[in-house]
């Protein structure tokens, strides 16, 4: 283990982090609560997650102000100033694309979401301060400051990448299910009841299944979301809704019709054959 993963782990058991982050957590879940906010914050639009595209956005533009204070000269001031600019308008979308999937996160993603948002604020802080030397024609000072908030975003910055690629983080959790290429027998037809999410296997991967009037579907049971059971949500209106999050997916073919899911379910085909339930990937 490397010495920044082994601080990071601390962070992960503080739990005296919780009683900061979950009034922040409770208020931004209410804050999205509408669809369409939901929806665009997550990225559901898009087809992936929003926070990481635009990310790029204020580390590029600080980036390359921290480049031009470093290395340019009195030609390329008026540019730095442009940039520091740029990533202070920038950030705030950003912040709250990362709020808004911070919110779904529990325990110890919680904790180093917490310390995270709390760097790349202090980082966003001091960029403004750093644009209001620059404007009062302070540049010295302007400069320094520019460079103390490129490093703590820089730190912050490191805690997102720790999020996404090793604990996980709001990344597709259907990516790597392969399932049945040819018909499999999953359940017997009575044991299906009309009206009820059931889930099988099919050759290792979970499914769900749900039979009603319109006929019989089959879905991925594994929210692409955050891992969430399928078969344990709702099903109204031809839906299924996560029971962890709230993504609203439909039956028919696994479409999204409320976030924070950016994935579509996968889809199995599904029929009746000599009294067994049968899928295969569709």
């Amino acid at each position: 283990m490397t010495v920044l993963h082994a601080i990071i782990r601390r962070v992960e058991g503080a739990e005296a982090l919780d009683k900061y982050a979950k009034p922040v957590v409770d208020f931004v879940s209410r804050s999205v609560k509408p669809r369409w906010i939901r929806n665009l914050l997550s990225g559901t639009y898009l087809g992936h997650p929003m926070h990481p595209l635009l990310t790029d956005l204020p580390i590029g533009a600080w980036g390359m102000a921290t480049l031009l204070d470093t290395i340019g000269g009195r030609d390329t001031e008026r540019a730095a100033d442009i940039l520091v600019a740029a990533g202070i308008v920038a950030a705030v979308p950003t912040a709250a694309a990362g709020l808004n999937d911070w919110s779904d996160t529990y325990g110890p993603e919680t904790r180093v979401g917490l310390v995270h948002a709390t760097a790349v604020g202090t980082a966003l802080a001091v960029y403004v301060a750093s644009a209001i030397a620059r404007a009062s024609g302070n540049r010295r000072t302007g400069k320094l400051l520019g460079l103390a908030g490129f490093a703590v975003l820089t730190a912050g910055g490191y805690l997102g990448g720790y999020l996404s690629f090793v604990r996980g983080v709001n990344v597709n959790r259907t990516a790597w299910q392969e399932g049945a290429a040819e018909w499999t027998a999953v359940l017997p037809e009575t044991e299906l009841p009309d009206g009820a999410p059931r889930r099988v296997d099919a050759d290792g991967v979970p499914v769900m299944l749900y039979r009603s009037a319109s006929g019989l579907t089959a879905l991925a049971a594994t929210c692409s979301h955050m891992g969430g059971p399928l078969d344990e949500g709702t099903v109204t209106d031809g839906c299924v809704t996560c029971p962890w999050h709230g993504s609203v997916f439909r039956l028919e073919d696994g479409g999204i019709v409320r976030g924070p899911a950016t994935s579509p379910q996968p889809r199995y085909d599904a029929r009746v054959r000599d009294g067994q339930i049968e899928v295969r990937a569709a």
